[in-house]
């Protein structure tokens, strides 16, 4: 979407994807024949990354992988997507992150059972990557001790790049991120385990909690939210396809489309409408292969200011 190439480095997790899709979610302790089965690359950074690389931009990936068949086969996926994985970890003892996906063709939904006995990206690890002139760093809000000293170090190291921080699950300490990065994109599921089911409210009230400029919630089917500090909060309707067929990794692909709109600039009620129309598109898809290409000539995506 952009005319220029940027080069963007997401801190998260890559894994293995085994999806079975069902014609309905069963009900506990069935027995049903899958109607098809693929195995993909997935976890959120690694899906992210697969969007920003066919946006154009120059892609690069930190985190772990385990030292098996499974991790060379993650890793090649993302070499032929042309995302560097030079600051991967490969550990000798665990293995690559899986996950189990029952996909149901009824309505799109997916049913996520995640295996993962891996230790996440340390902080030492991120202190070996090079400054490389990274206009934009993403981190996946998971380890929040690690990831607060690669914040720190971040703030150091590369302190004219933009930093997003995807905070998804309420884990324990992850309050703690909030301070450091420019722009924090919050999931319902976090919001509404903190007892919000006013997205408006919620990003209000974190204004006491975050040095961040800009607060971004996207709301599922309804639409999304955005707030910039000091400014009001804007919102923009879902965007809906014909069919819902594959909601897996819908919002790895809104956040990869929330990078790409604010590094060509765009203002929060653009930016909204890109990132919906992006993830929505995507619902529409099964994976993410050729997504950008599908999007545009569906005329989804609209040409970004140079």
């Amino acid at each position: 979407m952009t005319e220029q190439r940027r080069r963007i480095l997401v801190v998260g997790v890559a894994a293995l994807d085994i999806i079975n899709e069902v014609a309905a979610y069963p009900a506990e302790d069935a027995e049903l024949r899958a109607l098809d089965r693929r195995i993909v690359r997935g976890g959120n950074a690694a899906n992210t990354l697969a969007v920003l690389s066919q946006l154009g931009h120059a892609c690069a990936w930190a985190g772990t992988l385990g030292k098996d068949a499974e991790g060379t086969w993650v890793l090649k996926d993302l070499e032929r997507r042309g995302i560097d994985t030079g600051s991967c970890v490969f550990h000798p003892h665990g293995s690559t992150p899986t996950s189990y996906v029952v996909l149901s063709r009824a309505n799109g939904s997916r049913t996520i059972i995640h295996y993962r006995d891996l230790p996440e990206l340390s902080a030492s690890d991120f202190a070996r990557i090079r400054p490389a002139g990274y206009d934009w760093v993403h981190f996946e809000g998971r380890d929040p001790k690690e990831i607060a000293a690669m914040l720190r170090d971040c703030a150091r190291r590369f302190p004219e790049t933009g930093v997003s921080l995807e905070v998804e699950k309420p884990r324990p300490g992850i309050e703690t991120l909030f301070t450091g990065p420019d722009v924090l994109i919050f999931s319902r599921h976090y919001a509404r385990s903190r007892g919000y089911a006013d997205p408006r409210r919620f990003l209000c009230d974190q204004w006491g909690h975050t040095d961040a400029r800009l607060l971004i919630l996207p709301w599922g089917e309804t639409g999304a939210y955005a707030q910039p500090r000091d400014g009001e909060v804007c919102f923009a309707p879902a965007h809906r396809p014909p069919l819902v067929r594959d909601t897996l990794g819908a919002g790895d692909v809104f956040n990869a489309a929330v990078i790409d709109g604010l590094l060509a600039g765009l203002a929060p009620p653009a930016l909204l409408d890109h990132c919906n129309a992006l993830a929505g598109h995507k619902c529409g898809l099964l994976g993410l292969d050729d997504l950008i290409a599908s999007a545009r000539a569906a005329g989804v995506l609209r040409p970004m200011p140079v």
